[in-house]
């Protein structure tokens, strides 16, 4: 079968199609035909060698952490999924496994029913960024419509997901993000939107409870000036050393830097189910054909979109 692989650390050339052998199922796994996988930043993050500490340095390695498709075999172990049925899923550990094939074998218990309702696309775009948006939901503490919340970044995959579920919590949300996201920011619940090229939202004079910078490019030593004295900077972008060293700075003032890592579990696709039967928009920005994985790595990496980016494969 086909797969995307790469052999060293490095950009989008570095990624590579090869032929590699199908994989074989255990007694609790699924052989799933991939039709979809999204792009997230950590998979780019990973084959920079950003992440080598978590990856390792052993090649060779995949791309690719959520995706859809059909059911191709069941382990005789297995039970409520059968061979036919449209699924998604997400690996086990995306700093060592990826979905970037033609098929993936993958334990039941990481794999769910698709819904009607969205596509393979759509599916395939839901797991890290919804786990994501959960999670970093959790980190925040209790909101209530006098919450003050600054989403910087906010129209990417994790920002669209997670405006939405602010929206329902009924907290007041200032969106930042591009001219292109500003429409989008709005449906998806924001109250105030800011135009990053037009506004830095540093000079601002307003201050809030909860900072979460999903572009990573704002930083907790820059937030700390637009946050209350008693407030929260979410992090979900970490550097490495930013891990223990926020433990240490959150002994010494009441502006917390708290860091937001997400692992996907029965009880956030459940949530995830819920809310995209109730009409979670799920946006995709752009789907690139298997053959172009390089462009759509390229594309991706670029940002400033709205939405998702997935590879899609017949």
């Amino acid at each position: 079968m086909k797969a995307i692989v790469y052999q060293a650390f490095g950009d989008a050339e570095v990624l590579q199609m090869a032929e590699v052998p199908k994989p074989t199922i255990q007694s609790s796994e699924v052989l799933v035909k991939v039709k979809a996988f999204s792009i997230n930043p950590m998979d780019w993050k990973i084959r920079k060698g950003e992440m080598k500490l978590m990856s390792g340095s052993k090649f060779p390695k995949y791309t690719g952490a959520d995706f859809s498709g059909v059911v191709e075999e069941a382990g005789n172990a297995v039970t409520g999924f059968k061979k036919g049925d449209e699924v998604f899923g997400v690996v086990k550990n995306m700093m060592k496994e990826g979905a970037s094939a033609e098929y993936i074998a993958i334990s039941s218990s990481q794999i769910w029913k698709k819904p009607s309702n969205i596509t393979f696309a759509q599916a395939a775009s839901l797991p890290v960024v919804g786990t994501a948006a959960l999670t970093a939901l959790e980190k925040m503490g209790r909101i209530d419509p006098n919450t003050n919340i600054l989403v910087n970044g906010a129209t990417g995959g994790f920002g669209m997901i997670l405006l939405q579920l602010l929206k329902q919590k009924g907290a007041h949300v200032t969106a930042v993000t591009s001219s292109n996201g500003m429409a989008f920011a709005k449906k998806w619940g924001a109250d105030t939107v800011i135009n990053y090229s037009k506004e830095d939202v540093l000079s601002r004079k307003e201050t809030y409870d909860i900072v979460i910078d999903l572009s990573g490019k704002k930083g907790y030593a820059n937030a700390k000036r637009i946050m209350k004295p008693h407030s929260r900077f979410l992090n979900p972008t970490p550097k490495p050393i930013e891990i223990p060293l926020a433990l240490i700075q959150n002994l010494f003032t009441g502006k917390k830097h708290v860091i937001v890592l997400a692992s996907p579990s029965t009880k956030y696709t459940d949530e995830l189910l819920q809310a995209a039967a109730q009409g979670l928009n799920i946006e995709i920005h752009k789907v690139f054909p298997f053959q172009e994985f390089q462009d759509a790595y390229r594309y991706a990496e670029q940002g400033g979109y709205t939405g998702k980016v997935v590879i899609e494969q017949q």
